[in-house]
C-alpha cells in the first residue's frame, strides 16, 4: 500500500514538475528564423502539425528534417507489425518514465492488437504475464537493451529466430529513435496534452 502511494506521490510530483516548467514551447511564426520557417513548413505538409517532441526540435532545423526521415521508417515501414512496434515504444517510454511518449502510443499499442494488460504490466514495471512468443522476445530483447545495454546470446538467438536481422535492427531502430524522443521530451519538459491522465510513476534507480 505504501509503494503505491508513493509512486502515486511521484507521479504527481512528476506530472506538476512537467507541467509547470515547459522550457521549449512552441516557437511564435514571427520569431522563427527562415530555416525554421521552411523545416515547419515541410514538417506540416508531410505529418501535420508540430506537436510532441518536434516543436522542440525544431529548435535544430536541419535535425527535424533528418529525423523525420528515421521516424518515419521506424513507425510506418519497419519489419515488426504494430503490435510489436507499438510494444517496443512502450518499453521505451516505460525506461524513459516519458508520460507524454506513453500517452501518445498507448492507444495505438491497443489498437495494434497488444493485450491491455501487457500494457499495463509495463506501465507498472512488471514483467508482462501471458505474452506470446514473439512478444516475449520483443520483451526480453528490448529490456536487456535497455538495462544491460547489450543481449544475451540467448536473447539474441530467440530475436533473430522470430524477426531475422532486419528485425532486429529495426527493433534497435525503434529503441534508439525513441530513447532519442524521450531525452527531448523530458529535456524540454514537455506537458500532456490537456485533458490527459498521468500514466507513468518515476521508476526506482
Amino acid at each position: 500500500m505504501i509503494k503505491h502511494l508513493l509512486a502515486l506521490v511521484l507521479s504527481l510530483a512528476f506530472c506538476v514538475n512537467v507541467r509547470a516548467q515547459n522550457r521549449m514551447p512552441p516557437i511564435p511564426p514571427e520569431q522563427m528564423s527562415e530555416a525554421q520557417k521552411k523545416a515547419a513548413a515541410e514538417f506540416t505538409a508531410a505529418r501535420g502539425s508540430l506537436t510532441g517532441p518536434w516543436i522542440a526540435l525544431l529548435r535544430s532545423p536541419e535535425m527535424i528534417n533528418r529525423a523525420r526521415a528515421l521516424s518515419d521508417y521506424v513507425r510506418f515501414d519497419g519489419a515488426l507489425p504494430p503490435r510489436l512496434s507499438e510494444f517496443v515504444i512502450l518499453i521505451t517510454a516505460r525506461e524513459w518514465a516519458q508520460p507524454y511518449e506513453w500517452n501518445a502510443h498507448h492507444a495505438l499499442a491497443l489498437k495494434g492488437g497488444l493485450n491491455p494488460e501487457i500494457a499495463k504490466a509495463v506501465a507498472d514495471g512488471r514483467r508482462p504475464q501471458q505474452m506470446a512468443d514473439d512478444e516475449e522476445a520483443v520483451y526480453d530483447f528490448c529490456i536487456e537493451l535497455h538495462n544491460n545495454h547489450s543481449v544475451s546470446d540467448t536473447t539474441y538467438a530467440r530475436a533473430l529466430s522470430k524477426f531475422g536481422e532486419r528485425g532486429i535492427i529495426d527493433m534497435i531502430g525503434l529503441s534508439g529513435w525513441y530513447t532519442l524522443v524521450s531525452m527531448v521530451l523530458n529535456t524540454a519538459r514537455t506537458p500532456l496534452p490537456a485533458g490527459a491522465t498521468p500514466a507513468l510513476a518515476p521508476l526506482p534507480r
